[in-house]
């Protein structure tokens, strides 16, 4: 397996970590809105929200661990220009996942879900 810096391969795993929590965040809240409220006209834009923010974070997380797999099957070494796409994709990730967050968190609180 080719080596990765010892921040960049801890960036990918706390991005990593930080995604499923979000997956876990949205799911929770869309299933909390569901089970008190129902699917109706009012619910029914938080209920996509909720999901569209779990697949985001879930695609996401994808694409991290599709990247980890291909620089596992490098050796000796990972290119440049794929050490370069880790860094591009992890920089998006870092700007998304506050947003992502901030969704959720505008939804629970609207609806007052814990």
């Amino acid at each position: 397996m080719a080596k990765l810096f010892i921040e960049t391969a801890e960036t990918i795993w706390s991005l990593k970590r930080q995604l499923l929590n979000m997956i876990d965040e949205a799911t929770a809240a869309e299933l909390m809105l569901f089970e008190r409220f129902g699917e109706t006209i009012t619910t029914i834009i938080a209920l996509d929200e909720l999901k569209s923010v779990a697949e985001q974070a879930r695609d996401k997380f994808l694409q991290l661990s599709n990247l980890q797999l291909r620089i596992a099957e490098t050796q000796p070494n990972a290119q440049p220009d794929m050490l370069e796409l880790v860094s591009r994709v992890s920089v998006h990730i870092q700007e998304k996942l506050p947003a992502l967050k901030r969704s959720v968190q505008e939804i629970k609180s609207d609806w007052s879900l814990p």
